[in-house]
């Protein structure tokens, strides 16, 4: 028997409470991680509301998610106990199929999910399969690192995969907890970076974090003025905005890319894209291979989330701080648990 204390929510949009569980054995190829430092994600707060109707409960949040491997599987590869690793919105990939094959683990369509169908990082201890267990580079910050296995792959992914160049003129639209981490990036890429944002009140810490220039998204003079200049636009809101204003932005052969969950169908104007031979895409989270890039990357140019710290013990007060709007840019948990 293998008893982990955790914070569960026992109903929709319920408090988190004290909660034990038993984790039964620990599979061959999985490993077990002590959860040091976990992130809260808006997608945990969809999933403790059952936004999406897939949450179960009693419903263990957490997938942002940074700890020490403290047991290991015999078939376990890459990482050992005594590493420390993270782990984000995936937990395990069936490593047969093609994209698995391939690399794309990500896209693997029998993907295990941290907190969906089974108990997430809000917890003392947490497991995954080896693959998606990414050791923590030297030089990066691990106590506020877990906000990269998903805010920042959703956002780093995308340079990854569009082959956006130093060269380019981008845009980010939407400085929050995903674009402060796209601007950061994208600055220290070598791109010129324009940020899109509702209110002009983040246009110095935009800056602040890399941006050239700030824009408004209700300004259409403003945006008029950009017409035909950037090569990539990566958007990471939720809300409807003007898209045909947005899109033509873009200059010729430009890419608009979505990672925000937009709640309403995007109204995208054909002519818009055919006359300039432009494009709209979106992806999910990166590979554990582009994970791994991400990392080094921020060890290399010294990149960080900005984030907001409570003890485990105060985590509701951290999910109303989330919920209320009030957090700069991101929210890290940091384990306090009292010895059993």
């Amino acid at each position: 028997m293998s008893t982990i204390r955790a914070y569960a929510a026992k109903k929709r949009g319920g408090v988190l409470e004290a909660f034990e569980f038993d984790a039964g054995a620990l599979g061959e190829h999985q490993v077990e991680i002590a959860v040091e430092h976990c992130g809260i994600c808006h997608s945990d707060l969809s999933m403790l509301d059952n936004d999406w109707g897939r949450t179960a409960y009693p419903f263990v949040p957490g997938h942002e998610i940074v700890g020490r491997v403290v047991a290991a599987g015999e078939q376990a590869r890459r990482v050992k106990v005594g590493d420390r690793v993270g782990l984000g919105w995936y937990s395990g990939a069936c490593m047969q199929c093609a994209q698995c094959v391939a690399g794309h683990h990500n896209l693997c369509s029998n993907n295990e999910e941290t907190l969906i169908g089974r108990h997430g990082g809000f917890a003392e201890r947490v497991r995954c399969h080896w693959i998606w267990a990414t050791p923590i580079p030297e030089g990066l910050d691990a106590s506020g690192a877990g906000p990269m296995f998903c805010g920042g792959i959703t956002v780093f992914n995308p340079i990854i995969q569009c082959n956006v160049q130093p060269t380019d003129r981008v845009g980010v639209i939407g400085i929050g907890g995903l674009g402060h981490l796209a601007v950061k990036f994208l600055r220290a890429w070598g791109c010129e970076v324009t940020a899109f944002t509702s209110t002009l009140t983040k246009s110095d810490e935009a800056k602040a974090m890399g941006a050239h220039r700030v824009v408004a998204t209700g300004e259409k003079k403003a945006i008029a003025a950009l017409a035909g200049q950037l090569d990539f636009l990566l958007v990471t809101v939720n809300v409807t905005l003007d898209w045909p204003a947005l899109l033509g932005t873009l200059a010729p052969h430009g890419r608009m890319h979505v990672v925000g969950a937009v709640l309403e169908p995007m109204a995208i104007p054909a002519f818009g894209l055919i006359g300039g031979s432009r494009s709209v895409s979106g992806s999910p989270l990166g590979s554990p291979a582009v994970t791994a890039k991400m990392l080094d990357f921020s060890a290399r140019h010294n990149l960080a989330p900005t984030v907001e710290r409570f003890p485990f013990s105060r985590v509701n007060d951290a999910i109303e701080h989330l919920r209320a709007g009030k957090a700069r840019y991101r929210v890290v948990l940091e384990a306090d648990w009292q010895p059993a």
